[in-house]
């Protein structure tokens, strides 16, 4: 019988995450989706390509979502884009690596819309980074530990383009 994998994460009350969680809500929407948005370009990206050299759609993502930042298209044409990197990852059910790298795209290029999918960057994406590094055949306990070594990479580039004393952080209801 084939080894199951896990898609994500699931302890938001690991410390790893709580501390990011806690730095996400200090900051504006923008910058969320900015550091989203070009971590999942330089870290998460080149994984999925990996896979899937050929499929340009979670690329397509990232210039939409920012695009739309910079007021050059609208978000339905930018929620196309998203949508269709979404539809990437349950495409990419044999491959739980690349799946997890789309989810983490299709997340944080939807922090453009709701600066809450800017979870889906530490859930999904550290995931992906952890078995990229170890590789499926790793123990949980092995990918829970790259996993959080990933997640204070995402910390210290957030914390390198976060604006000290924000006077508009975006409101955010993490619901978990």
């Amino acid at each position: 019988m084939p080894k199951k994998h896990r898609k994500m994460l699931t302890d938001y009350q690991a410390p790893y995450i709580m501390s990011i969680l806690k730095l996400i809500e200090t900051q504006s929407k923008a910058t969320v989706a900015n550091w989203c948005i070009d971590y999942a370009e330089g870290n998460i990206l080149p994984i999925y390509e990996k896979h899937y050299s050929g499929d340009q759609r979670p690329k397509a993502a990232i210039n939409a979502a920012r695009e739309w930042l910079d007021g050059k298209i609208k978000l339905p044409e930018a929620k196309a884009a998203i949508l269709a990197c979404h539809a990437v990852a349950r495409e990419a059910e044999g491959s739980p690596t690349a799946q997890a790298a789309a989810r983490t795209i299709g997340q944080c290029a939807a922090t453009i819309h709701a600066p809450t999918h800017s979870a889906g960057l530490m859930f999904y994406g550290a995931l992906a980074l952890a078995y990229d590094e170890l590789g499926m055949d790793a123990s949980w306990d092995e990918l829970l530990a790259v996993a959080e070594v990933e997640c204070g990479k995402m910390e210290a580039a957030l914390r390198a383009v976060m604006v000290e004393d924000e006077p508009n952080p975006a409101k955010i209801d993490w619901k978990c």
